[in-house]
């Protein structure tokens, strides 16, 4: 590409982008109305796809308030990555954030976040699951050094607010139903952890308990069976329990499609 070829799609970009004026030489004829509808078109498809990220979020705001803080996101956090699936990656910062007072309620944030993960989810990657043959098949002394390895759509998130019930039935409203908007209480303060992953073609979410958030952790961190037998000791203050307890992580793991590779610790 030439470097004159470059430079006018710079330009052409900040002024459609950025608002900024195209300069001489640039556009041709009576380009200002032309213009202003390529403006208008950029920023309504980037707050399209920002709605369709964050489905559930839209649905509690509803429209006029939601666009008002996708535009106000617009404006402070332009998309600068060639694929619109990733714009809106740090919303719910911005709510947390600059845009707080466009935000009714603070347990939003935590929808827009449940909102990001499942997406993220979604998306990722696919790669063979563990199968539990596999397991099945170690011999006692390998259990100890054993690190698991989670699949790459396994969401661990940060929630300060129990916004899960408010999710599910807003995300099961079908406003084109006709149907009345749930009434919603607002969700009470309740700092946990919630995954999200996918299972085949499907998202799949739960709330965590602190033991298995630990634990998942822990897992995330490349930490190996007897680390995470005493990562759950710390928590029960029982050793014995504390086996059986990641054993039945374990077991679950494997039933929900969590992992996807067993492997010795490097000596």
């Amino acid at each position: 590409m030439s470097a004159g070829l470059h430079e006018q799609q710079r330009r052409l970009a900040a002024a459609i982008r950025d608002g900024a004026e195209p300069g001489d030489g640039l556009l041709a004829g009576d380009w200002a109305a032309g213009l202003a509808v390529y403006r208008h078109a950029y920023r309504a498809r980037l707050l399209a796809a920002l709605r369709d990220n964050y489905t559930v979020l839209a649905r509690a705001l509803g429209d006029e308030a939601f666009d008002a803080l996708g535009l106000a996101y617009l404006d402070a956090q332009p998309s600068r990555t060639p694929s619109i699936r990733w714009f809106g990656a740090a919303l719910a910062d911005f709510m947390a954030g600059p845009a707080q007072d466009l935000v009714p309620h603070a347990a939003l944030v935590d929808l827009a976040r449940m909102d990001w993960a499942l997406r993220q989810a979604f998306d990722a990657a696919d790669e063979p699951l563990l199968q539990a043959g596999v397991l099945a098949a170690l011999a006692p002394q390998d259990w100890a050094g054993l690190v698991l390895r989670l699949q790459p759509g396994v969401q661990r998130v940060a929630l300060a607010h129990a916004v899960e019930p408010a999710w599910r039935s807003l995300r099961e409203w079908e406003p084109e139903s006709g149907d009345a908007q749930p009434e919603l209480t607002p969700p009470e303060a309740h700092a946990h952890e919630l995954l999200a992953w996918r299972q085949g073609l499907e998202t799949r979410w739960r709330s965590l308990e602190p033991l298995e958030a630990a634990l998942l952790a822990a897992v995330a961190k490349g930490l190996c069976f007897a680390d995470l037998c005493e990562e759950a000791a710390r928590h029960l203050g029982d050793a014995e329990a504390a086996a059986a307890a990641v054993v039945a992580a374990l077991q679950r793991w494997l039933v929900d499609g969590l992992l996807v590779g067993a492997d010795q610790r490097a000596s």
